[in-house]
């Protein structure tokens, strides 16, 4: 991408294939070995948790909008837009996903026995 044909072009980097949050929380379970479920909150109710949690309101505000969005489609593509620019197709997330946990469970093991 250092080539000039590239300049001021905008790229939307999606992987191959979406998945929802259920199956996201489904994969980091298994990969875990931890239970865990996904739980759809109203943009409403995200907030407040949030509030609760101690975020700022604006910070709450941001994150429980970008949500909503996420959740009408807002990030979805499918345009094989980065398989065509890495020249193969993307890595699926659930490997990522269990590669990511794997090796986090296996640096806090390390970090635990040193």
């Amino acid at each position: 991408m250092t080539g000039s044909d590239h300049a001021g072009r905008v790229y939307e980097l999606a992987g191959d294939a979406s998945f929802t949050l259920t199956e996201l929380a489904a994969v980091v379970a298994k990969a875990s070995g931890r239970p865990m479920a996904y739980e759809d909150l109203t943009q409403e109710a995200f907030q407040s948790t949030l509030l609760d949690a101690g975020l700022p309101a604006m910070a709450a505000r941001i994150l429980s909008d970008t949500d909503a969005g996420v959740a009408k489609g807002a990030l979805f593509d499918d345009g094989g837009t980065l398989a065509r620019l890495i020249g193969r197709s993307t890595t699926p997330f659930h490997t990522t996903i269990t590669d990511f946990v794997q090796n986090q469970q296996a640096s806090t093991g390390a970090s635990r026995r040193a």
